[in-house]
């Protein structure tokens, strides 16, 4: 592929049309299953092939988006899903499930796989494991500025795909588990109900400091082309085929003619905004002019006028698949027309003998003007070569009757399907329900300020960012410790890289807390021991059969799994739960406490983010981002009888004090009730 892609979204067979006829490269659609916006009215089978026909035939690439975290009683249907794909030819998939990624890369090696941006890509060393995975392109996480992405794309080894214009989650994609925790609806299995959009508020805030703007970096194309950025990506797989129309427009216009006109401009912020648009992250910013909602007059922008105009763009199909055409008018012989398009199709056609002129013989400018009427098609005519001898008549009928037989055939081969090969690898074996109960303790914390009652755990998680001084003092305590990288590495991934490497060579210690697949391959570069968190979304028998092949000694499963389908899992390394702590909610990098116009600076404890009932959750910053923490702790101690097939538990402890600490810690080995509030999470409701 040259040049820039715009992708747009297709919802269904009504958005396919404005898509491909408002000039967009490639169009990504989802299934009736395993899509991350299952709200939408995706595609049956009988959809998908007939749009993967009209879109080859037009010049458009289809990708199919698959990016949901599987369970593993979902996994054959998934893969006969990508049997299917390949089957019909579809040009690429969009996945997030690291287990269905490496089972899809066994059983076609040759399908292009495009990583999502649910699987939370923001830095440069994530790019590198996706290729080492046998990716082909990274979808770049939606935070990024100008400057992270351009160091992310030099020289690098995958093509890239970033997000130019629509909706804009709070949250860091992959890392939200708001929806999934306040309804069982899970974004990371396309069921988000999209909490986000309600009020919830800071002190002195916006009242929705929760809502960003939609997202619009349609003026900075060209400098996205020019950094070798792959494709720009349109979000909105649940809008109206118009805003498909008025956005594939406007990038069309920004990346062809350098700027988007007024007309263009003025519709698209009509026929969808939340109070305008941002290109904060883009630029660097971030803050409360990022925040915004869907107002009545954005509503009563997008009116039926609105509408109309739209339509009027996409009514004709868009002509711009080149075609070459040789005409032989031959005395005495039948007439030939032979036609091939940019991709190498032919198609030839025979009419009948020409006839001697009686008037005004036929020539080169009336043949031109009869072949070049292509309309109706996607197709224009580029060159004509003709050989023409001399006082012929033919018909302007019988021209136009050839051009439609040859063009007719060519658009049929464009759209032949061209089946991908496929060869179901094996699956591994899952589990039978092993008895095994949880009987090792790990600890996550977020300080030094550790009781000597933790002793007994197996596990210290830790900040790197702790001095080497009190690194060394806990270890002279006895406690045995993993370094906890942050979740959010934007614009510090090299400096977390380089604190791994001091803190290996100052204080020996070699295992790190791994939440994200960058930290996973720096943990591959300085040989260290690495322990799988929840951040990496493992809920299935294949992911951990991926994790082992990538060296990673043992993993927290995701916290959206129910105990029964934990206890189900193949025993392919060891396993453990988040069972005790505020479970976080959200990884946001727009701190939604800076809204109150103070700045960071002021927080002195955790800083408290309350909805319309009035419920608190606290707001906590690590690394590059800040997390959400559930109003409540989870409390799993007094269940564990109930755990089957876990090999440890891990306490996340966040905004307690050492007393707190080292009092919940006696209830959780005691195994006993808290007398506060707390949720047992999502162990026995699960998620959609």
């Amino acid at each position: 592929m040259n040049g820039l892609e715009i992708l747009a979204p297709a919802g269904g067979m009504e958005c396919i049309y404005p898509a491909v006829r408002a000039g967009a490269d490639a169009v990504y659609i989802g299934a009736s299953g395993f899509s991350a916006r299952s709200s939408a009215h995706n595609f049956d089978k009988e959809e998908m092939k007939q749009a993967v026909r009209y879109c080859h035939e037009n010049g458009t690439a289809v990708h199919l988006a698959c990016n949901t975290i599987i369970h593993d009683d979902e996994m054959d249907a998934a893969m006969q899903l990508i049997a299917y794909a390949c089957e019909i030819g579809v040009d690429a998939l969009i996945m997030q499930d690291l287990g269905l990624i490496d089972l899809v890369r066994r059983s076609a090696p040759s399908m292009p796989i495009h990583g999502s941006t649910q699987l939370s890509v923001h830095t440069r060393k994530g790019v590198e494991y996706l290729h080492r995975m046998g990716l082909t392109r990274a979808v770049l996480s939606r935070e990024l500025s100008r400057d992270e992405i351009r160091e992310i794309a030099k020289d690098c080894p995958i093509e890239l795909e970033v997000f130019v214009h629509g909706a804009l989650c709070m949250s860091v994609s992959g890392q939200c588990y708001f929806s999934a925790m306040l309804g069982s609806r899970s974004g990371n299995r396309g069921s988000c109900a999209q909490p986000c959009r309600l009020p919830f508020s800071v002190k002195g805030g916006t009242g929705h400091d929760l809502s960003l703007k939609d997202l619009s970096v349609i003026g900075h194309l060209r400098e996205l082309q020019e950094m070798g950025i792959a494709s720009a990506k349109i979000e909105g797989r649940m809008k109206r085929p118009e805003y498909v129309a008025a956005a594939v427009r406007a990038c069309r216009e920004g990346l062809d003619n350098g700027s988007v006109s007024e007309e263009t401009d003025t519709i698209l912020r009509s026929v969808f905004s939340r109070s305008g648009f941002t290109d904060g992250y883009y630029e660097g910013r971030t803050g409360v002019d990022m925040f915004g909602i869907r107002s009545k007059e954005n509503v009563e922008a997008a009116d039926s006028k609105v509408f109309a105009r739209v339509h009027e763009w996409y009514k004709n199909e868009r002509q711009h698949i080149p075609v070459d055409f040789a005409l032989q008018l031959r005395e005495g012989e039948h007439i030939r027309l032979s036609a091939r398009d940019a991709d190498g199709n032919t198609a030839a056609a025979e009419g009948d003998v020409p006839q001697k002129a009686l008037k005004t013989p036929i020539d080169r400018l009336r043949c031109e003007k009869s072949l070049a009427k292509t309309g109706g098609t996607p197709f224009v005519m580029r060159r004509l070569d003709c050989e023409i001898d001399e006082g012929l008549m033919v018909p302007a009928s019988a021209l136009n009757g050839l051009r439609v037989q040859c063009l007719t055939e060519i658009a049929q081969k464009r759209s032949e399907l061209r089946p991908v090969p496929f060869h179901a690898a094996a699956k591994q074996t899952v589990g039978n329900g092993t008895g095994k109960q949880p009987d090792r303790y790990r600890v996550r914390l977020t300080d030094d300020q550790i009781p000597d009652v933790f002793l007994d755990s197996e596990l210290l998680y830790v900040p790197l960012t702790l001095s080497d001084q009190k690194l060394r003092r806990l270890q002279e305590r006895g406690f045995r410790l993993a370094l906890d990288v942050p979740r959010g590495l934007f614009c510090i991934e090299q400096i977390v890289f380089e604190r791994l490497q001091q803190i290996q060579k100052r204080c020996g210690i070699e295992a790190v807390l791994a939440n994200n697949v960058a930290v996973l391959e720096m943990a591959r570069e300085l040989r260290m021991d690495v322990h799988g968190g929840f951040g990496l979304n493992i809920a299935n028998t294949e992911a951990l059969y991926h994790l082992q092949k990538m060296g990673v000694l043992d993993c927290e499963v995701s916290f959206e799994l129910t105990l029964e389908q934990i206890a189900a899992l193949g025993r392919i390394m060891p396993i453990g739960i988040l069972s005790a702590g505020r479970l976080p909610l959200m990884l946001t990098r727009n701190c939604p406490a800076q809204n109150d116009g103070r700045g960071c600076k002021h927080c002195k404890s955790a800083p408290l983010l309350r909805d319309r009932k009035g419920v608190d959750f606290p707001m906590q910053c690590y690394g590059a981002c800040t997390e959400i923490l559930n109003s409540v702790p989870l409390h799993m101690a007094d269940r564990r009888r109930e755990m089957k097939g876990i090999d440890f538990e891990v306490l996340r402890f966040s905004v307690e004090n050492m007393v707190e600490k080292g009092e919940k810690y006696q209830v959780f080995r005691q195994n006993s009730t808290p007398k506060d509030s707390y949720t047992r999470g999502l162990y026995y409701r699960g998620v959609e």
